[in-house]
């Protein structure tokens, strides 16, 4: 079975308008520059461990502008440095008591759990340079969807939306994007055909079957699905709410 996707010119006229209404916003303008422009972005292992910290730190707790992740993965230096991660005699203590000594982030154990076992993953299974340049070459969703799938099925705490997260946030997609409650919100407003919850996108096969309805309207709108993203996202910020995604 298949569900067909079927755009009409006034979803497409609601698309458009909308984006028009967020394109001058700095965050759609920071994603084009660096998603489309593949502009000020850095792809090194350093960068990839720092997005990796802040996938798990913005899981499951609240991630806004004044709040304790917000601070902590903005803090110079930044204080999850890759290297001293590597070097610790025990890398699961280490950003444990990072994490506790911080203070406000919930979860610290678990995150630190899923730190070590993915670094060890990060220094001795991962090609960062292959995941780059696969990611670079191609302007393909499918290509990007299998890396995202191979992210949330080898990173621990890494599901559907964090591995989209993660190549996001690195530059390296344009078609997939972190579905996440603003995104449902806006959808269900939109009149998306399904009602969705933001329960079910644990789930891989639900996810993607939201992804290719949400990419299939941006297509039709001309519009790639990572600057709508960044649109919708925009345009439900407010000083004292929200999570981050950058």
């Amino acid at each position: 079975m298949k569900i067909r996707w079927i755009i009409s010119k006034r979803d497409v006229d609601k698309v458009r308008a909308f984006y028009d209404s967020q394109k001058r916003n700095s965050t759609v303008r920071k994603r084009r520059e660096k998603n489309i422009l593949r502009r000020n972005r850095s792809l090194s292992t350093e960068a990839h461990w720092k997005t990796l910290v802040l996938c798990l730190l913005t899981t499951q707790q609240k991630s806004g502008p004044g709040g304790a992740v917000q601070r902590f993965l903005y803090s110079k230096p930044f204080q999850m440095k890759l290297n001293d991660c590597i070097c610790a005699p025990n890398t699961r203590s280490h950003c444990h008591r990072i994490l506790k000594n911080f203070g406000g982030i919930r979860r610290s154990q678990t995150i630190a759990r899923e730190l070590a076992h993915n670094l060890q993953l990060l220094n001795n299974e991962w090609n960062i340079k292959d995941i780059n340049e696969a990611l670079v070459k191609n302007n393909d969703y499918k290509i990007e969807r299998e890396y995202c799938l191979h992210l949330a099925n080898t990173l621990k705490g890494i599901g559907p939306k964090q591995s989209r997260n993660y190549l996001q946030h690195l530059g390296l997609t344009r078609y997939e994007i972190p579905i996440d409650s603003r995104i449902t919100k806006w959808l269900n407003n939109f009149g998306f055909p399904i009602k969705l919850t933001a329960n079910a996108l644990s789930d891989h096969e639900y996810y993607n079957m939201i992804q290719d309805g949400f990419r299939e309207l941006c297509s039709q709108a001309e519009i790639y699905p990572c600057l709508m993203d960044a649109a919708i996202f925009s345009s439900y910020d407010e000083p004292s709410s929200g999570s981050m995604r950058i």
